[in-house]
């Protein structure tokens, strides 16, 4: 996992793309858009409360950041855990539970895999290119969003070199991660382990990160889909 001057984001969180419950707050990525697509997009749930954001990989499989598996340096019990998928107003998603005992934890990365039930959602595409510098992303979450508003929204954030001076410091050396520079928003607590998505000519979304942590204001971090392509694979066909 990694750590370093990073704000672990693991607050209670709504996707970028998604309604909120009953009159509790909304939460957003800061500064983002309000979205209506992201069926791969799975709301995390710890003992009912929001936790994280993730995405589904496979019809049995959901990706995620580690982070949000540890409290105070302990692993959260399967029984705590659930996923809404299948809608952007998780009002009316459909809950599903992971099969105990099977999780799959990166070595290079912050990133989980977790075995549910099936469920009838369309899956992510993954990238098999790396991220290049200057390349625009979308960042989804449905995360804590600014104190001043907190509609729901989405966020795009922009790819710049690990070397660049905003995002100097923040990543471990050796490390899958790449670090994302804010354009029109960034994405804050509750939102990790959310896509990080490319779009192609024709709308297409290729799934090229998963969130891990930002500073809230200009730089956010998140781990490699395309180098952790192998690991991914083979887990989702155990």
């Amino acid at each position: 996992m990694v750590r370093r001057v990073r704000v672990l984001l693991l607050t209670a969180l709504a996707l970028a793309m998604a309604s909120v419950v009953s009159s509790a707050p909304a939460f957003a990525v800061i500064g983002g858009s309000k979205s209506t697509y992201g069926p791969w997009a799975v709301r995390m749930l710890v003992d009912g409360e929001p936790a994280c954001t993730g995405t589904a990989v496979s019809r049995q499989w959901i990706l995620t950041a580690s982070h949000c598996f540890y409290q105070q340096a302990k692993p959260v019990a399967d029984k705590r855990i659930s996923f809404r998928v299948g809608h952007l107003d998780m009002r009316k998603g459909t809950t599903v539970r992971p099969i105990r005992g099977k999780r799959a934890e990166s070595a290079r990365a912050d990133m989980m895999l977790v075995k549910v039930a099936p469920m009838n959602v369309p899956t992510a595409r993954l990238s098999t290119v790396g991220v290049r510098r200057g390349q625009l992303v979308r960042q989804y979450g449905w995360g804590a969003t600014c104190t001043t508003d907190e509609s729901t929204c989405q966020s795009n954030v922009q790819v710049v070199r690990t070397t660049d001076p905003v995002c100097s410091g923040h990543l471990v050396p050796g490390g899958t991660d790449f670090c994302m520079k804010k354009v029109s928003g960034i994405p804050a607590g509750g939102d990790s382990g959310g896509p990080v998505m490319t779009v192609g000519p024709r709308g297409t979304e290729t799934l090229i990160g998963v969130f891990n942590g930002s500073d809230r204001e200009q730089s956010a971090e998140a781990g490699e889909v395309s180098q952790q392509l192998s690991w991914i694979r083979s887990v989702i066909r155990r």
